[in-house]
């Protein structure tokens, strides 16, 4: 007998050799149902696993990250059968799943057009009525070779003769069809209820333009065809938010041919970029911050020096001056370095919180640009804290509730990663192991539920990530915070202590926001243009009934800038009606009809954005109301 001890600390007996989906099965005949895969002592596997020692086990659903994927590359394997059955003649390559969904590139002349999406479905549909049960087998590599060559699918004869000599190959079926993979797989595609094909695009074998270009079919499943619409109505409303779309219709930013991924900021794009900015300066200085403004340029030297040269070159731009080669800054970590090096310091300036609002460049691919949110120039909110070790896990205590305020200042909930020692990484392994625990400490500390990801940290030092979730539920990555030994060993950064002897200090890497134009794109998205009051670009539109009670208008207006309000006049001569929806589309949180009854009661008729509901305030109440809504920062308008 084995013994597994399960995810709430239960342990079970089993006899050698049951596999996954018997100790599912053995829990309750729902989770036998619902187990996609198993992570048996910290590795995921599949649910044919047979056991054959005592472990540790968890039975992971479509709930989970590892079960989503793993159900999402069956998918895969279950489109590709069902475009096997329509068009023999197709080259099949690889079909991973991705962050929403799977894709499979296909080598076949036939173009695929949205009708042979629909065929394709049908296809999937009758497959999964069939219900094959998925099978698995290893085959020597002679197999293997012969399998392909009979196939006639000359991409995987290539990816097999490509694989180690002495690994074993393994390949999964389902009634006529077979393929080689690693697996893992569901137990049957029936689990599979429902399914779409989603786009088309190209893709050249192994990402190399000198190969052939594939058709890359894209698809989603789901376990329920209750969550596939939820699904496709959330990309519906996704389509309406898309920031690029928003910020066009609300004047706030544009992109051009002549700087593709360097975004241009409108009048109205800068308020909100500034009202951002404001708002973080404030925080920064009420927390102990001081704010430092470092070059966007410098010697190639110092990045060779701070080890971004030999791990992120290829995302850098260059320039010569002088003869003398230079980098535009992709992170402003060695601009701080050389700051506190200025100086000399001792453990009575520490902690030394440096911020800086730094623009930073980075090559990114053109294929990869998306708007706001994957640019070539933008700004990190940085900021570079030096510490003793001992100062370590307040600091970063002080950093998550810093980033917990922000965050629910804005709406948002998050939760938290911790990233450990990636494969690239600089540094003994005992300072790895040191920096990791002291983030480990600080997350139970605060009390905060983290999901741990193994090798995802920095080249220079684990970290911990904040992954925010908006309105409608999608996750974005903002937040970070980096610990690191290996800078101020680089930089050969020093400080005295109360020994009066030289002692290196702890430097922490992190950001709130992650980029102003980033977390520009996701508040746009996240409130669908309907900024709360005090984000708003304009905040208060005046609209005249005639001509005759524009001089009023102007009156109040002059009392709102005063009060710092943001007050736009709409004297045109249109049609009231259509004034009011023209200021609706723009979002404005209030718009005020000024006509006769207005200017001779001076009683303001307020028409609120969210809500349509009228009320009346006199000029200095209404005032009040706006200055106090936007003093708290508050979410909803009054």
């Amino acid at each position: 007998m084995i013994q597994i001890e399960l995810k709430d600390g239960s342990v079970r007996e089993y006899e050698k050799g049951a596999t996954v989906l018997d100790v599912a099965k053995s829990i309750s005949g729902r989770l036998g149902r619902e187990t996609i895969v198993g992570k048996l002592n910290g590795k995921i596997v599949d649910v044919r696993y047979p056991i054959n020692e005592n472990g540790t086990l968890e039975l992971l659903s479509f709930d989970d990250e590892e079960g989503k994927r793993t159900f999402w590359h069956s998918a895969s394997h279950l489109m590709a059968q069902a475009i096997k059955r329509l068009w023999p003649e197709a080259q099949l390559t690889i079909g991973p799943a991705v962050e929403n969904g799977f894709y499979y590139d296909i080598d076949l002349d036939h173009t695929f057009t949205p009708e042979d999406f629909s065929k394709i479905e049908k296809e999937m549909t009758k497959i999964v009525k069939e219900a094959p049960p998925i099978t698995r087998w290893i085959a020597t590599r002679e197999e293997a070779l012969e399998w392909a060559e009979k196939e006639g699918e000359t991409y995987k004869t290539e990816m097999i003769e490509n694989l180690p000599e002495d690994e074993p190959i393994s390949f999964y079926g389902q009634g006529e069809w077979q393929d080689l993979c690693a697996g893992p797989h569901i137990l049957n595609p029936s689990m599979i209820k429902a399914s779409k094909i989603m786009s088309l695009a190209g893709a050249y074998w192994h990402g190399d333009a000198d190969n052939k270009m594939l058709q890359r079919v894209y698809g989603i499943a789901f376990p329920k065809k209750s969550m596939l619409d939820e699904y496709l109505k959330l990309l519906e409303e996704a389509k309406k938010r898309d920031h690029r779309k928003l910020g066009k219709e609300l004047d706030l930013f544009s992109m051009h041919e002549e700087g593709p991924g360097f975004p241009f900021f409108h009048p109205k794009g800068m308020v909100l970029r500034n009202q951002l900015e404001t708002f973080w300066r404030e925080k920064h200085q009420q927390s102990g911050y001081v704010e430092i403004k470092t070059p966007i340029m410098l010697s190639a030297e110092l990045w060779k020096q701070s080890g971004h040269w030999d791990n992120y070159r290829d995302n850098m731009y260059f320039s010569e001056i002088d003869e003398q080669e230079f980098a535009v800054k992709p992170m402003n970590c060695p601009g701080a370095m050389l700051i506190y090096k200025s100086n000399p310091h001792s453990y009575r300036d520490f902690p030394l919180r440096m911020a800086e609002l730094g623009q930073v460049h980075r090559h990114e691919l053109s294929g990869a640009l998306h708007g706001l949110m994957r640019v070539r120039s933008f700004v990190q909110d940085d900021a570079h804290l030096f510490m003793t070790f001992d100062q370590i896990q307040d600091e970063i205590v002080g950093v998550i509730q810093l980033a917990d305020y922000f965050y629910k200042t804005f709406g948002f909930e998050y939760s938290v990663e911790l990233s450990t020692k990636p494969e690239k990484a600089m540094g003994s392994d005992e300072d790895w192991e040191k920096a990791t625990d002291a983030l480990r400490n600080a997350l139970e500390v605060t009390e905060i539920d983290y999901v741990l990801n193994p090798g995802d940290g920095a080249f220079y030092g684990p970290k911990i990530d904040f992954h925010l979730r908006d309105s409608i539920g999608r996750t974005w990555q903002c937040g970070t915070i980096q610990l690191d030994f290996q800078m101020p060993e680089r930089f050969d950064l020093h400080y005295v202590g109360s020994d009066n002897a030289k002692h290196r200090p702890v430097v922490i890497h992190r950001t709130v926001l992650g980029s102003i134009e980033r977390f520009m794109g996701i508040l746009i998205e996240h409130f669908a243009g309907k900024f709360p009051l005090w984000l708003s670009p304009v905040q208060v539109q005046l609209i005249t009934v005639s001509d005759a009670y524009n001089d009023f208008a102007q009156e109040l207006a002059e009392k709102f800038i005063e009060k710092g309000i943001r007050v736009n006049i709409d004297d045109r001569v249109e049609k009231i009606g259509y004034k009011i929806r023209e200021a609706q589309l723009l979002q404005i949180p209030y718009m005020l009809v000024i006509g006769e009854k207005e200017m001779t009661n001076q009683i303001l008729t307020v028409r609120n954005r969210d809500t349509a509901a009228q009320n009346e305030y006199t000029v200095d109440e209404f005032l009040n109301k706006l200055t106090t809504n936007i003093e708290n920062r508050t979410l909803e308008l009054f």
